[in-house]
């Protein structure tokens, strides 16, 4: 049940690429650029976006049906802005999901929030060069433009580390700031992170008053016109679908014989299995139990499938489930003998296989508008 994807298709994982290769001049998507920005709108998908284009004007007006690229598998925070910041997939990076099992100390620990309090590394963690670190080596001066709170997380210097972190407050002082650094920096890479629709999608969903005017306030920040010479390119990490509560499966202690952890997020779970379960037996219970909710598939499917991308390294496997089950339609699994339900609260998800959730915008202003 698994989707099939051309291999054509663009990939997030490329965009660091073609903006580097317009640096030097040498880009066959886009011009040439005297410095570059890279814009990403947290949790907008493409389906979204233009099923609310009246309300994103300035981002929707040259739109065209091409301007889109497919995120990572899962479609999650964590390992699609890692990928976009690494210009590698999540098999390669080994940020797999939300909450992962750290096998050597057999904890889940959380890769967007938990790396202070789980005790995670982010050099070792997560070792492969930012695109920031590739910039200075090229010899470009590179800036990250984000909000406050998350300059010196364990994230940040994960994703962001070899950038000079610049906070600003609002979306537009934060475009606004952006623009300047790439004016005044000829060669530079400048990225702009805007979390806000993500944020108002989570907690009251895409068709929620709130969330459009997040939306209203992002298309408003990017209507500002950039430098001469400066190529911006907006895209996201993901999108996602709002879950009625009616649409929760709940997973009891009959539904989790055998499961030693239950990691990743609600639209898609990484089990892992204690280690005298039967795998075959656990398998089999959870495609009858999940039948018509999720596609339930093993490690070893999802690796053959090239899900996380072409080459998964030993440290990323070690960190997938034995069991995933990613989530179809609009239905969130959660672990019913957990003790903390906050989650359940959450109205906009993300994480699995949808359009919904993995087509996101890559629109080209500045320099780079058609």
């Amino acid at each position: 049940m698994l989707p099939s994807e051309s291999p054509s298709t663009r990939s997030v994982v490329g965009v660091a690429d073609d903006l580097f290769s317009s640096l030097r001049g040498e880009s066959t998507e886009l011009p040439a650029a005297r410095s570059v920005v890279l814009v990403v709108v947290d949790g907008l998908g493409a389906i979204s976006l233009r099923a609310h284009a009246g309300h994103a004007r300035a981002l929707t007006s040259g739109m065209a049906k091409k301007d889109v690229a497919r995120s990572v598998f899962p479609s999650t925070t964590a390992a699609a802005l890692t990928s976009i910041l690494t210009r590698e997939h999540p098999g390669v990076h080994g940020l797999v999901g939300y909450r992962v099992l750290d096998r050597g100390r057999d904890r889940l620990v959380n890769q967007l929030t938990g790396w202070e309090t789980d005790g995670l590394d982010p050099m070792t963690w997560q070792p492969v060069p930012t695109i920031f670190e590739q910039a200075a080596a090229a010899g470009h001066p590179s800036f990250a433009i984000g909000v406050a709170a998350y300059a010196k997380s364990g994230f940040t210097r994960a994703t962001l580390r070899g950038a000079e972190f610049v906070a600003a407050e609002t979306p537009a002082e934060r475009v606004q700031v952006a623009y300047e650094l790439a004016e005044r920096h000829p060669g530079a890479l400048v990225y702009c992170y805007l979390p806000e629709v993500d944020k108002a999608g989570h907690k009251h969903g895409i068709a929620s008053a709130e969330w459009v005017a997040a939306l209203e306030d992002i298309d408003a920040a990017l209507a500002l016109r950039a430098p001469a010479g400066v190529g911006v390119l907006v895209t996201s990490d993901h999108g996602m679908v709002d879950v009625p509560s009616r649409r929760q499966m709940i997973l009891d202690e009959g539904h989790l014989a055998g499961i030693r952890h239950v990691g990743g997020e609600p639209r898609m779970l990484h089990a892992y299995l204690e280690p005298d379960a039967d795998h075959e037996a656990v398998l089999a219970r959870w495609r009858a139990d999940l039948d018509g909710v999720a596609d339930v598939i093993t490690r070893d499917e999802a690796v053959a499938a090239g899900l996380f991308g072409s080459r998964v390294t030993d440290a990323a496997a070690s960190r997938i489930g034995d069991v995933l089950a990613i989530a179809r339609g609009v239905w969130a699994i959660y672990d019913g003998t957990a003790a903390d339900q906050r989650g359940r609260g959450m109205v906009g998800q993300h994480g699995a296989l949808t359009p919904e959730e993995r087509t996101v915008p890559l629109l080209r202003l500045g320099a780079f508008a058609r």
